[in-house]
């Protein structure tokens, strides 16, 4: 199958050089998840953006979320608000297409400009992961409009992506609810535009230990040391590992003075279990570790968090959505192949409402969540192509 004509007309008027100048000044946002004056700039600036396109936008408030801080309390996280723009609502045939606005680097870190590395080479903060995805996102719907479509479908910008989407979780997923297939402008897995396919999941939890203090010199034996108690569950998790999980025990905070046996520790770590089935047989292992290190070290411990992004199977509706988009490539031109990939994204969350989705629509490029983050420039008009191709596709039945 070949372009037919109205996708050819479809895809003519996507201007590189408009998308471009989107990204670079949207990178110059300092838009890391915990700056929230940040996200209010980055969310005007899209809501004036995505006001090209027809139906209503709002700004949703974020989900209650809470952490547990170094103490072993549970304190109120504050979020950004989430970008929702809702186009022919009422339409019989509806669609997802998912970003973020949110970026890892806070406004104190040192990486906060962008710079050419060469003709088509952009570096600079968050241009692949994700403002280059927005732009992306933004000029194929566009391009998709000037069609006449008649079907319908939700854009979802959230803000908090980079961390979990804890206080947009429950917005993903009532907006999940009756479609037909979404798309999420995830940078691809490689730069040569590799599609991220299967995915793990991930799950972060907290274990907050309370022993007993005691002076480490007079009456040690009085003591119960909470420090001690997490280093047996960080050892206890590691020996959990399998090919199917991997745990990464990442910090351990407590103690205090050196001649005091601590009476306080937390513990934080991640697990990746490549299936639901794994990380069932994870959640109850989990507890019996703790029973165990609570009797044999006589402390309380607390567990807190868990999974927050399901692992993403691809299923045959799944499947045929990645073929789509792989046979629309072809038709442009653009080689398309997937692989697993160990990262997460709104993608799991998409998959686990039960609707097939592809989620690394958006640029090529490299290096994200790094200092040498960058954007191969040229892909911007490439992959707005390929999505107004899709969407093209989609709304004409070519997947049930």
């Amino acid at each position: 199958m070949k372009l037919s004509p109205a996708e050819s007309k479809l895809i003519e008027p996507i201007d590189q050089a408009d998308m471009l100048a989107r990204t670079e000044r949207w990178s110059a946002i300092n838009s890391g998840t915990g700056n929230l004056a940040g996200l209010q700039r980055q969310a005007d600036e899209l809501a004036e953006a995505f006001a090209s396109l027809p139906g209503g936008i709002a700004l949703r408030e974020p989900a209650r979320v809470t952490s547990v801080d170094a103490e072993g309390r549970e304190i109120e996280v504050a979020h950004g608000r989430h970008l929702v723009l809702r186009v022919r609502p009422a339409a019989e045939r509806r669609f997802l297409l998912t970003g973020h606005m949110d970026t890892v680097y806070p406004p104190e870190h040192p990486f906060q400009h962008g710079r050419w590395l060469d003709a088509d080479t952009y570096n600079a903060p968050g241009a692949a992961d994700m403002k280059g995805g927005l732009a992306v996102m933004l000029a194929a719907l566009q391009a998709f409009e000037a069609s006449g479509p008649t079907v319908g479908y939700d854009v979802l910008i959230n803000s908090d992506e980079e961390t979990g989407s804890l206080s947009s979780a429950a917005l993903i997923a009532e907006l999940a609810q009756g479609k037909a297939a979404a798309l999420t402008y995830e940078p691809s897995a490689l730069p040569d535009g590799t599609l991220a396919h299967s995915r793990g999941g991930s799950g972060n939890y907290s274990l907050v230990v309370t022993g007993r203090s005691a002076h480490a010199g007079r009456n040690p034996q009085d003591g119960r040391n909470a420090v001690v108690a997490a280093s047996a569950l960080a050892i206890g998790l590691k020996a959990m590992e399998h090919g199917e999980l991997a745990i990464n025990p990442a910090r351990i905070e407590g103690g205090s003075a050196n001649n005091v046996v601590p009476d306080h520790a937390v513990l934080r770590f991640n697990i990746r279990p490549r299936s639901a089935h794994t990380a069932a047989l994870f959640d109850s292992d989990l507890n019996n570790l703790i029973e165990i290190v609570q009797r044999g070290h006589e402390v309380s411990i607390a567990r807190r968090g868990g999974i927050s992004r399901p692992p993403k199977p691809v299923d045959a509706r799944a499947q045929a959505l990645f073929d789509l988009v792989r046979d629309a490539g072809a038709d442009l031109g653009q080689t398309i192949g997937w692989r697993p990939s160990g990262g997460v994204c709104d993608g799991n969350n998409i998959a686990a409402c039960g609707v097939p989705v592809v989620d690394t629509m958006g640029v090529r490029g490299g290096a994200i969540h790094s200092p040498d983050e960058y954007l191969i420039a040229s892909s911007l008009s490439e992959r707005a192509a390929l999505s107004a191709v899709v969407l093209h596709r989609l709304a004409d039945g070519a997947l049930p």
